[in-house]
């Protein structure tokens, strides 16, 4: 398990840094092609798509690396039970709420379907559907880490898997 964990990571990784060097190619070079009078309205589209998966995809990865943003000024000075008991429970809400989100995304996914870019021939679905996708790829990270933190000792800090 830990071999398919490491290979989604990596996976991930190349996947996310992919969007965001596209996303920054077409952003620049539409902002100079749009400056000698030749806009390249396709590239704004693209760049959404790009973008919506990175977040949710780079969410995953974030979440995987332990390298979101954390406040953690309380928290460090809490003893080990209390922080186990807290990390149970935030995994418990953020498990509640991308559930929700994997609910409501495929609907979502399903209603948007007729629905196209302005510019491209490519049906907007195509960009709604990294909300369920990146939901259950961050719901199996959640509960990994739920997992790992019910199972360690309340003295023993989690490191980064």
């Amino acid at each position: 398990m830990h071999k398919i964990d490491a290979a989604i990571c990596k996976l991930e990784k190349l996947f996310t840094a992919t969007l965001l060097a596209v996303i920054s190619s077409l952003v620049f070079v539409a902002a100079v092609m749009r400056k000698f009078g030749y806009p390249l309205n396709w590239a704004q589209d693209i760049s959404l798509l790009c973008f919506a998966w990175l977040t949710f995809i780079g969410a995953d990865y974030l979440m995987r690396t332990d390298k979101l943003i954390v406040i953690d000024l309380l928290y460090n000075y809490f003893p080990g039970k209390v922080k186990k008991a807290l990390n149970i429970l935030f995994g418990l809400g953020m498990s509640f709420f991308l559930i929700v989100l994997i609910w409501y995304g495929f609907p979502l996914v399903m209603q948007s379907w007729n629905r196209v870019f302005n510019t491209l021939k490519l049906s907007y679905a195509w960009c709604t559907l990294c909300v369920p996708v990146g939901s259950i790829l961050m719901l199996s990270t959640v509960i990994k880490k739920m997992i790992h933190d019910i199972k360690t000792p309340a003295n023993i800090e989690r490191a980064s898997q």
